[in-house]
């Protein structure tokens, strides 16, 4: 019988997104200490999302073709430590995005292998990737709560030491991980641009990439947009943890939702909560309220929305098509579109400020709803390339 290497997984899970929860919150609060301008934050930030462009693709093909996947996953475990290490000696520009681009080039390449991993010791039993990804959401929280109460008492420079701890034990847990034998597929009907190229495929990246754009002023400029409505380094991270919360929750509860609903169903809930979410953001902050309801929604605007698009990539790209699938999912969407988030945030926050930046991403989500609506009909979904098999592709 095929043994689950939960804890292995999971542990690579709780540090990847632990960096996540000490990097994205306060490294921006970093730069801003350094005197950058907020096009400066922005674009300094979006070289996490422009790799992404490229990373995922490129380290998906050769593990597609190669079959390195696990020496893949721990090469970039090591470089991108190595690459976060020089932040100690840079202050300017020009050398801090060089090192941002080389830690996001090799650190964003290794999720969508990890994920196809997963699935491979998952096997049938699809249904358990979200108890095991919201080991994820627990290190999230665990590092935001953690470095934000830090940052109460230090320095902004601390968020340094401790980004480097956790992607320290990003590496560990990669050493550790173990292979799994791929699944049985049928043959492969299609190559990957033929699978991207069918309608419900296409609108459903094209939402993604939406939604990504959506999201751009809230990773870049949240905690700043707190900080300047007078919330402590404490509250912003007890705020950051909610969401997180939140999302866990729906984690918890995703595999009886597919079971019930189908995926449009799911999406439009999600895109249309994404609406509501940014502009509560942009113009609520002043109560604390709105603040919580706001940060709730994330269980909706991520949780729900990731773990349905992960699945439903998986089924899409089946076989050997598997990583470059979900390596296509996060360049379309958390790549391109969380670098056009990015920059678009980084130019309109000094101009238009606040508000309006976040209700321009209220927007992105109301067209990310339109896609949805319109063409991820009910019996969109495919079991392999170009065969319809249910009305959900996420069961």
């Amino acid at each position: 019988m095929h043994a689950l290497p939960y804890w292995r997984l999971s542990g690579y899970y709780f540090f990847y997104f632990a960096f996540i929860g000490a990097f994205s919150p306060y490294f921006g609060l970093y730069l801003q200490s350094l005197k950058f301008s907020a096009w400066d934050i922005g674009l300094l930030m979006s070289q996490m999302q422009l790799m992404r462009l490229f990373g995922p693709n490129f380290w998906g093909w050769i593990a597609d073709h190669y079959g390195w996947r696990l020496s893949i996953i721990r090469l970039a475990g090591a470089v991108g430590l190595a690459g976060f290490l020089a932040f100690f000696w840079l202050d300017r520009l020009p050398g801090m995005l060089l090192a941002m681009a080389v830690l996001a080039f090799f650190w964003s390449g290794a999720l969508p292998l990890v994920e196809a991993l997963t699935f491979d010791h998952l096997r049938e039993d699809r249904g358990r990737y979200s108890r095991i990804r919201l080991w994820g959401s627990i290190g999230f929280i665990v590092a935001v709560m953690a470095t934000g109460a830090l940052l109460d008492f230090l320095p902004p420079i601390a968020v340094l030491w401790v980004c480097s701890a956790i992607l320290g034990g990003i590496l560990l847990c990669a050493l550790f991980l173990p292979e799994a034998r791929a699944l049985a597929h049928a043959p492969l009907l299609l190559p990957v641009l033929g699978i991207l190229r069918q309608p419900a495929v296409l609108a459903f990246m094209a939402a993604c990439f939406a939604m990504s754009v959506a999201h751009g002023a809230y990773y870049v400029f949240y905690s700043i947009h707190l900080a300047d409505h007078g919330y402590s380094k404490t509250a912003v991270g007890i705020l950051w943890s909610l969401g997180v919360m939140a999302e866990i929750g729906v984690f918890m509860v995703m595999p009886k939702v597919m079971q019930r609903h189908s995926l449009r169903a799911v999406m439009l809930l999600c895109f249309g909560a994404a609406v509501l979410r940014f502009l509560m953001i942009g113009w609520g902050m002043s109560s604390l309220f709105i603040a919580v309801i706001a940060q709730l929604l994330h269980g909706l605007t991520f949780g729900a929305y990731h773990a349905s698009a992960i699945v439903a990539v998986n089924r899409w790209f089946p076989g050997k098509a598997q990583a470059r699938g979900q390596a296509l999912y996060s360049s379309l969407s958390f790549g391109a579109g969380g670098l056009l988030g990015a920059l678009i945030s980084g130019r309109t926050w000094d101009q238009w400020g606040a508000g309006w930046s976040f209700s321009l991403g209220s927007l992105f989500a109301f067209a990310g709803f339109l896609m949805i609506y319109r063409w991820l009909g009910e019996a969109a979904a495919v079991d392999g390339p170009g065969r319809p098999k249910s009305p959900d592709p996420v069961q």
